[in-house]
């Protein structure tokens, strides 16, 4: 009955995996590489540098912080609104800094832009977190911005400040800028050592202010943030997160002791399989992994099992309640928004498999094994779906390929540029480009929408956002996966 029961797996492994799907084509990798990095350009917000490529984009939300006083201009738009989500941007910004951790090396002449997309975001997050015991977590009223359909340059809703500090206390979002902050000062640690410095002395503050002060911020600013970005996994594993990249940054001791004691009572265990911006439990446990079998942190072994067990519950075939593949070979959790899990997971998914490699290791799955040239292919036949190899063939990423969505759910994009149409556009004017059949005006290149859902069906149309609307925490991890294939593109 054993050998019986594994027929099926093996059976869709082959059909997922190895047999070419028939509207496949080979991919530039070096040109969507190039593309997902542009998309950041496209989402930020203050004053645009003179090396600005994205053109039709123009200064905006220059004043941001200075109802509370301070200076919170910069960082990026979260997605197709004008909103500034700090536990978002945080994590688009660890994200980035992992993905040049790790693959920068193949990233050939984009490695320097993708540098420069980190720097816009670390550069935000250190105003966000200049004063001691507070950290500033959101500008903009969700609610008034999504009310209007207007582009950043003419933005007249309500800029709000929220911040959480020592009687709000948010150790989530300050545990993942904690994160980003260490995790950036790694990047720059040889490129800027000044600023490398800079950006882990305030990672160590923020993540000792997160760890004293403990709460969720949704509880603490829960008309803001709710349901834009509730935490609804808890902080604790943002206190993991944290303290693993300040491991991993400064090597000091007190980290590792933090990790160890904490590993159960902060519950590192649970929800393997997911990864972004609100859950980082397989996140933590394939970060922490690599030193395991690096053969250096034996006292890390059970993080290393916890991996191993996220590999086997994504594997397609393997029957888990959290993770499907569609027909076209989609990996699909539930929810909006499917390509931010994606990329993430296949992220996760390609950097074990590297681990793995260098140990000479592969998992055991049951009567399966995952062997790392397995687990890259799954990675890549994600991306290659991304990029066209799909029922639908259509590149889900805009300006790639010679099919791609037209309509994507995004304010600066479908209302006309500021060079084309100089007068302010009001709130609600901007409402008839929301409701409009015609293709945006504006390319925002580079941007990878929420996707298709376990039918492979996709409908390119703004009201649809779950599905058109594109976000920095989708292009985030796969500015790895991209820099990796885009070095490995005849790898099979």
């Amino acid at each position: 009955m054993a050998r019986k029961s594994l027929i099926f797996p093996v059976v869709l492994l082959a059909v997922l995996l190895f047999s070419p799907p028939i509207y496949s084509a080979g991919h530039d990798y070096r040109d969507a590489l190039r593309k997902s990095i542009l998309f950041f350009e496209g989402q930020r917000s203050g004053k645009l540098p003179p090396d600005q490529r994205l053109k039709w984009r123009r200064d905006s939300a220059l004043r941001d912080g200075s109802s509370a006083g301070v200076d919170l201009s910069g960082g990026y738009y979260d997605a197709g609104d004008n909103i500034k989500f700090g536990f978002p941007m945080a994590f688009t910004t660890t994200m980035l800094s992992w993905s040049i951790i790790d693959f920068g090396k193949t990233m050939g002449p984009e490695l320097k832009n993708a540098v420069k997309a980190v720097k816009w975001g670390t550069d935000y997050l250190l105003k966000a977190t200049a004063i001691p015991g507070v950290v500033f977590v959101q500008v903009g009223d969700a609610y008034s911005d999504h009310n209007c359909w207007e582009r950043p340059e003419d933005m007249d809703t309500l800029r709000t400040v929220y911040k959480i500090d020592r009687a709000h206390p948010g150790s989530d979002v300050a545990g993942e800028t904690a994160a980003a902050l260490a995790a950036a000062s790694i990047v720059f640690r040889k490129r800027d050592p000044s600023y490398s410095r800079l950006l882990l002395d305030r990672a160590t503050r923020v993540f000792a202010f997160a760890n004293r002060y403990r709460g969720a911020y949704s509880n603490s600013l829960y008309h803001a943030v709710c349901p834009f970005y509730c935490d609804f996994n808890g902080y604790q594993d943002e206190l993991l997160w944290g303290a693993a990249w300040l491991h991993k940054a400064s090597r000091k001791r007190a980290y590792r002791e933090f990790i160890v004691k904490n590993e159960v009572i902060l519950k590192a265990g649970d929800t393997i399989n997911e990864f972004g911006w609100d859950n980082k439990h397989a996140g933590i446990n394939v970060l922490i992994s690599k030193e395991v079998l690096m053969g250096k942190a034996e006292y890390f072994e059970s993080f290393k099992q916890n991996a191993d067990g996220f590999i086997c519950s994504i594997l397609p075939g393997i029957s888990h309640p959290q993770v499907q593949y569609s027909r076209g070979g989609l990996l699909v959790k539930t929810g909006g928004s499917n390509m931010q899990h994606v990329t993430s997971l296949s992220f996760l998914l390609l950097a074990y498999s590297n681990y793995l490699s260098h140990a000479k290791k592969v998992v055991p799955c049951g009567e399966l094994t995952a062997s790392p040239s397995l687990l890259r292919q799954i990675a890549k036949r994600q991306v290659d779906y991304i990029l066209g190899d799909n029922p639908m063939g259509l590149s889900y990423m805009v300006g790639y390929g010679q099919k791609f969505p037209r309509r994507i759910h995004h304010r600066g994009s479908s209302v006309p540029s500021v060079s084309a149409h100089p007068s302010h556009i009001g709130c609600k004017e901007g409402s008839r480009y929301f409701l409009s059949p015609n293709p945006n005006p504006n390319l925002l290149v580079g941007a990878v929408v929420g996707g298709p859902n376990v039918t492979d069906a996709f409908p390119d149309s703004r009201p649809y956002f779950q599905q058109s609307e594109p976000t920095t925490y989708i292009n985030a991890p796969l500015v790895g996966l991209l820099g990796y294939f885009s070095a490995h593109s005849s790898w099979r």
